[in-house]
């Protein structure tokens, strides 16, 4: 069974940085694409970054591009969220996820992963 784990959140002031961990136990983390979700009080849960399962590839949501970097370290197994730049509206609670193994394409809709972490709670201060 995989397990997803986040760590990292907290609160920051607007313009301030934070970087989201990500550790997988349960089996080695190459292989599968991983990405970031968020989800804001009374809000849908959104797409954030992904990154192939070789770390060939990854992209990001619009909100994000150019302030987030996702980045995967398979020999530790974990899988990173650089988040830099924060505004108040990145406030949301960040969960990492994993499709299936193998899969040479990033998805965007939340219902194609098959693991998830608790999340961890993000607070952008103005």
């Amino acid at each position: 069974q995989v397990q997803l784990a986040e760590s990292g959140g907290g609160v920051v002031q607007a313009g301030g940085s934070l970087k989201l961990s990500c550790a997988v136990s349960g089996e080695r983390l190459g292989g599968r694409t991983m990405a970031w979700f968020r989800q804001a009080p009374g809000e849908e849960r959104e797409f954030v970054a992904a990154i192939y399962w070789d770390g060939t590839v990854s992209d990001y949501a619009e909100s994000g591009r150019g302030r987030f970097a996702i980045s995967r370290d398979d020999a530790k197994n974990i899988v990173l969220l650089q988040i830099n730049s924060l505004v108040p509206e990145d406030t949301a609670i960040y969960s990492c996820a994993a499709m299936k193994p193998y899969l040479q394409m990033i998805e965007y809709s939340p219902f194609e992963y098959v693991y998830w972490g608790q999340g961890t709670q993000v607070t952008v201060s103005s």
